[in-house]
């Protein structure tokens, strides 16, 4: 006649197994799913694999297995790859305007799609214009991006400055889901020359443009939200 093994030895091999192979023999019994279960062998796997975590108090009753789930759980999301954006190119105008007190110097509205892509992927954008006049001083540079059929407007920048410096940068601000007070490491490109503007999303952590995703995906948070058109 068959019998479990005592609590003793299923603790005992259990210390052998891995998280995989400890879940699934935790759905043997009750006898095993508290052997197994033992927060003196989670322990020790919480700690291999997320030793931050293995420093939290054990008196808040959370056990090590349940942290350690709760981390995997949250380990595997953040190496998932993120969804496909909601807009395409085709959904956006770009429109800039380059002026001074006196006049304008350029101005455009197009759709996205139609401007040139100055590299493959990335976030930046070729506006053609006449360009005269883009040498003199006290140039004011907007630019906007809009929703076609203006079902929402965003101002991506706003700046005075020279036309010999050549390069605008305006930090941009971070999505309403997240806090005001944080940065949100990613700024408005627009760099000045004779017949073309260029326009991007540009990264200040490794100072390179955001791919067309995500810079699509940081468009959306604003576009497509009524209350957080600027």
């Amino acid at each position: 006649m068959s019998c479990s093994p005592p609590w003793e030895a299923l603790i005992l091999v259990a210390t052998y197994l891995d998280p995989k192979t400890l879940a699934i023999a935790s759905c043997v019994s009750k006898l095993w799913f508290l052997s197994m279960s033992s927060d003196h062998i989670w322990k020790s796997i919480l700690t291999t694999h997320f030793p931050s975590l293995s420093l939290l108090p054990s008196s808040a009753g959370v056990s090590s297995r349940s942290l350690f789930t709760l981390a995997r759980a949250a380990a595997t999301r953040r190496r998932r790859p993120p969804k496909k954006p909601a807009l395409a190119l085709g959904d956006l105008i770009f429109t800039v305007n380059i002026s001074t007190r006196e006049r304008t110097v350029a101005s455009v509205a197009r759709g996205c799609d139609a401007l040139r892509v100055h590299a493959q992927g990335r976030f930046r954008f070729g506006v053609a214009c006449d360009g005269a006049g883009l040498g003199e001083e006290g140039l004011r540079v907007t630019w906007s991006v809009a929703l076609k059929g203006w079902r929402g407007v965003f101002v991506m920048m706003e700046k005075e400055g020279r036309a010999g410096e050549g390069w605008f940068l305006e930090e941009l601000p971070p999505p309403e889901c997240c806090s005001g007070a944080a940065a949100s490491s990613v700024a408005a490109d627009l760099t000045v020359a004779v017949g073309e503007v260029s326009v991007g999303i540009l990264s200040i952590v490794d100072w390179r443009y955001v791919s067309v995703d995500d810079g699509l995906r940081y468009l959306q948070h604003f576009l497509f939200d009524n209350t957080s058109i600027v």
